[in-house]
C-alpha cells in the first residue's frame, strides 16, 4: 500500500486558552507532509468571543476548518463529535495544547502504509511542561521505564497481551495517536466517561480484535500540566472514583472474554492505585476530606 492520496483528518476538540490552541494549529501548518485536513471543534459554546474563528479565517488555508458548537457539549461528547465528523482513512484527535513535530503526518502515513491493518498507531512522544520546556513527571517516568514495551522498531501488539500491558499501566499518549477511521467511528467513545475515555476506547477496540502499532519515531510533543481535566479531577478524587468503577467493570469483561491475566490486571489496577496514593498528601493539605476518602478508598481498596 502506498501513501499517495491518503489524507489524515486532524480533529482538534477545543476548550481553553487561545494562545495554546494557536500553537497547536501552527504545528499542523508546519508539517513536512501536506496531506492533512484540520477541523477545530470549539466547545466554548455561547460564551465564545469569536477570536478563534477570526484567527482561523485569517490563516487563508482551505485545509483548516472551524466549527463552533451551539452549546457546550463537555469533553466526552465533543470528542465524539470529532469522531462523527471524520471523513478520511486516518484520523488524529490532537489536544488543544499539544504540538505535532514537523514529521508527524509523514510518519503516521508511512506507518499505516506498512501496517494497514493496525487500528491504532502510537508514535514516539516528547513530553513538555506548561512552558514548553522538556519535562519528566513521575507519571511519564513510569510510562517510559515501567509500563511501555521496550521496542526499537515498528511493533504490532494485540489481544490479551496488549490488554494486560495497558491495564498494568496506560503508557499511551492519547492526543498523539493516529487512528484508522473505520474502527474508530464504529466504536466511538463511551458516553459518561471523561477521565478514562481514552483507555476505554482502546480496550473496546482490543476486545473487538483490533491491533496497535508502536512506531518509535519521535514526532509529537505532549504537554503535561496541572490544568488538564485529569489533573483537576485527580485533586478532589473524582478521577479515581471513575477509574475504580471502570477497572472493576473491565475486569468482568476480560474474564467473560476468557482473558484471565487481563482480568487480574484490571482488578489490581496497581498503577492507578499508586497514582492515587501519591496525591493523598496534596488532598490532605487542601482540606478536602471527601477527596482524601475517595483517594484512600481507591489506593487501598477500602
Amino acid at each position: 500500500m502506498t501513501t499517495a492520496g491518503l489524507t489524515v483528518d486532524v480533529m482538534l476538540p477545543h476548550y481553553g486558552r487561545l494562545d495554546l490552541v494557536q500553537d497547536t494549529v501552527r504545528s499542523v501548518l508546519a508539517q513536512d507532509d501536506p496531506n492533512w485536513r484540520l477541523t477545530i471543534i470549539d466547545d466554548t459554546g455561547e460564551s465564545a468571543d469569536g477570536a478563534l474563528a477570526e484567527w482561523c479565517a485569517g490563516l487563508g488555508d482551505a485545509r483548516v476548518r472551524y466549527q463552533l458548537n451551539p452549546r457546550n457539549l463537555g469533553i466526552n461528547r465533543n470528542f465524539q463529535r470529532c469522531v462523527d465528523l471524520v471523513e478520511h482513512e486516518l484520523a488524529v484527535l490532537v489536544g488543544n495544547d499539544d504540538l505535532m513535530l514537523p514529521g508527524y503526518i509523514g510518519t503516521v502515513r508511512r506507518a499505516h502504509a506498512a501496517h494497514p491493518d493496525a487500528a491504532i498507531i502510537q508514535p514516539g512522544v516528547e513530553v513538555v511542561g506548561a512552558d514548553g520546556a522538556p519535562a519528566r513527571s513521575l507519571v511519564d517516568l513510569g510510562k517510559r521505564w515501567v509500563y511501555a514495551p521496550r521496542v526499537t522498531e515498528a511493533t504490532i501488539l494485540s489481544g490479551q497481551e496488549l490488554a494486560v500491558s495497558l491495564l498494568r499501566g496506560n503508557w499511551l499518549y492519547f492526543p498523539s495517536i493516529c487512528w484508522r477511521s473505520e474502527p474508530l467511528r464504529r466504536t466511538g467513545f463511551r458516553e459518561g466517561v471523561d477521565v478514562v475515555q481514552d483507555l476505554a476506547l482502546v480496550l473496546d477496540l482490543v476486545l473487538d480484535g483490533e491491533s496497535l502499532l508502536i512506531e518509535p519515531t519521535t514526532c509529537f510533543r505532549y504537554r503535561r500540566h496541572d490544568a488538564s481535566v485529569s489533573s483537576a479531577h485527580a485533586a478532589d478524587g473524582r478521577r479515581f472514583a471513575e477509574e475504580r468503577t471502570f477497572f472493576l467493570e473491565t475486569a468482568d469483561r476480560m474474564a467473560a472474554r476468557g482473558w484471565p491475566r487481563a482480568a487480574r490486571a484490571a482488578r489490581r489496577h496497581l498503577s492507578s492505585r499508586i497514582n492515587a496514593l501519591t496525591r493523598l498528601p496534596a488532598a490532605a493539605r487542601h482540606g478536602g476530606l471527601g477527596g482524601v476518602r475517595t483517594l484512600a478508598r481507591h489506593a487501598f481498596g477500602a
